[in-house]
């Protein structure tokens, strides 16, 4: 296993303030709690552990995982990107990783250069999704793969709560407690990613698929997903 250097990049990349836009994404989130899917912080919760054990959280990290093991690698990169890009279920929630991943590849490229991102670098801009951009980064600056998963699946977690308080709305205080209550469910979802292969995972939270679809016409809207 590679040493690993200090974390101050990955908490970097990882917090709101990096100027990616993710606070302006809500993975259909908003649709759900316009329609009165989700009222109150439990089905907040339970809808986000889905998402994390059987949706795109979950999906995400195993295509960042692929991007940290293959990091120098054109042509496997290539390939993850072409796997990645088409299993976005639908057309806002590949609008969110595109945007995230263009977002963060541009401004990392040129404050945190690194080898594996120069390699990145040589492949069509336009597919790069923000989970692989995320582990390309990650690897090039020798962060252990377990503390970039567990970063990003946090601040998955993090912009979704932020934008849960807002819409349903919810306290501070019951964001603090969805996030602590789905500590041990990214845990284990970091667990099974850290080794699963890129053709592997499938998803079945057909309910979150058909909010982010409804959201592309809802009328009123505050998030861009």
């Amino acid at each position: 296993m590679d040493k690993q250097k200090d974390l101050y990049p990955l908490l970097t990349w990882m917090s709101p303030s990096y100027p990616v836009g993710s606070f302006t994404f809500s993975q259909g989130l908003e649709n759900a709690i316009e329609t009165g899917e989700l009222n109150n912080a439990t089905e907040v919760t339970q809808w986000l552990s889905d998402l994390l054990c059987f949706g795109n959280g979950y999906s995400d990290l195993v295509f960042l995982a692929a991007a940290w093991d293959n990091a120098h690698d054109k042509n496997d990169l290539e390939n993850l990107l072409e796997v990645a890009n088409a299993f976005q279920n639908t057309s806002e929630l590949l609008l969110e990783t595109r945007a995230q991943g263009a977002a963060f590849f541009e401004v990392t490229s040129r404050i945190w250069p690194c080898d594996t991102l120069e390699t990145l670098a040589k492949i069509d801009k336009t597919t790069y999704l923000y989970p692989i951009v995320v582990g390309v980064a990650a690897r090039g600056h020798r962060v252990g793969k377990i503390a970039t998963l567990t970063a990003y699946g946090h601040a998955w977690i993090s912009n979704l709560v932020s934008a849960a308080v807002r819409l349903v709305p919810l306290g501070q205080s019951d964001g603090q407690r969805i996030i602590a209550r789905l500590q041990q469910t990214l845990n284990k979802t970091v667990q099974i990613a850290e080794n699963c292969a890129p053709d592997v995972p499938g998803t079945s939270t057909f309910m979150s698929d058909i909010c982010s679809m409804q959201h592309e016409t809802q009328y009123t809207r505050l998030f861009r997903s």
